[in-house]
C-alpha cells in the first residue's frame, strides 16, 4: 500500500485512540463539565470527524478508489431503505431497553463508563441539538472511515471477507478505548454487525442509520430514564476526538 494509506491507518490505530483517551483523562479531571465545555466538544469533534473524512476522502480518490468500492452507491432502494429504517428501529428499541436495565443497577457498580456518561451526554435541551449533530456526524463520517475507506482497502489488498470486517472493528474498537476495555469489546462487536451489513448491501446506508440510531437514542432516552447524577452511556457512543 501507499505510504499515505499506511500513515491513514496508522492514525486511525494509534493516535485516534490516544487523542480520545486523552481528551477523557482531562474530562474526568474536572469536577463537573459546564454546558459550554460540553458545547465545545460536540462542536470540535464534529470539526475533526469532517476534516478527517475529507483528507482520507481525498487520498482515497486519488488512489483510485470508487465510490461503489467506498460503499456510497445505492443499488437497491428499497431494499436498503427497508433495511435501514428497520434496522435503526431495532437497535434503537435494543439501546432504549438497556439504558432502562442500567439504569436499575446501582451507580457504584457501573463501572468508570459512570463518570464518562456524565461528561459526555447531554444535560439539557440546549446541549441536546448540538449532540444530536454529532450522533448523525458519526453517522456518517465513522461509517466512511471505518466500513467505507477501511474496508476498502483491506479488500483492495486480497483480505477475505472475515479477516476485513475483523480488522476493521478492531479499529473502530480501539477509537472507543476511552470507554475503557469494556467499552472497546462491546463497540467492536458492533463494528462487525455494521461491517456485515456494509457487506451483505454494498452500501454504507444501513449502517449510517445504525450507527447513529446508537448515539441519537443514547443521548435523547439516557437522560429521560436516568437523572443527572446517574447518567451512564452505551457502548459504541460517538468517538471522543
Amino acid at each position: 500500500m501507499p505510504w499515505d494509506i499506511w500513515l491513514i491507518f496508522l492514525v486511525l490505530g494509534l493516535v485516534l485512540p490516544w487523542r480520545g483517551r486523552a481528551r477523557m483523562k482531562k474530562l474526568l479531571a474536572l469536577p463537573q463539565v459546564s454546558t459550554m465545555e460540553r458545547l465545545i466538544l460536540y462542536a470540535s469533534t464534529i470539526a475533526f470527524q469532517w476534516l478527517a473524512v475529507a483528507l482520507v476522502a481525498w487520498r482515497a480518490w486519488a488512489h483510485g478508489f470508487t465510490a461503489s468500492q467506498l460503499g456510497l452507491t445505492i443499488h437497491d432502494r428499497t431494499r436498503i431503505l427497508v433495511a435501514s429504517i428497520a434496522g435503526a428501529a431495532t437497535i434503537a428499541a435494543i439501546q432504549w431497553l438497556n439504558l432502562r436495565r442500567v439504569g436499575r443497577i446501582p451507580v457504584g457498580a457501573r463501572g468508570p463508563i459512570q463518570a464518562i456518561a456524565e461528561r459526555i451526554l447531554p444535560q439539557s435541551t440546549v446541549e441536546l441539538l448540538p449532540y444530536l449533530a454529532l450522533a448523525i456526524t458519526a453517522g456518517l463520517c465513522e461509517e466512511f472511515l471505518y466500513r467505507g475507506f477501511a474496508m476498502a482497502v483491506l479488500i483492495h489488498a486480497g483480505l477475505q471477507t472475515w479477516a476485513v470486517v475483523l480488522l476493521s472493528s478492531a479499529l473502530f474498537g480501539l477509537a472507543h478505548s476511552y470507554q475503557e476495555r469494556g467499552g472497546i469489546v462491546m463497540t467492536m462487536l458492533i463494528g462487525i454487525i455494521l461491517g456485515l451489513g456494509r457487506i451483505a448491501f454494498d452500501s454504507l446506508i444501513p449502517a449510517i442509520f445504525w450507527h447513529s440510531a446508537v448515539d441519537v437514542v443514547a443521548g435523547t432516552v439516557g437522560p429521560r430514564h436516568l437523572t443527572p447524577k446517574t447518567n451512564v452511556t452505551l457502548e459504541g457512543v460517538t468517538s471522543i476526538h
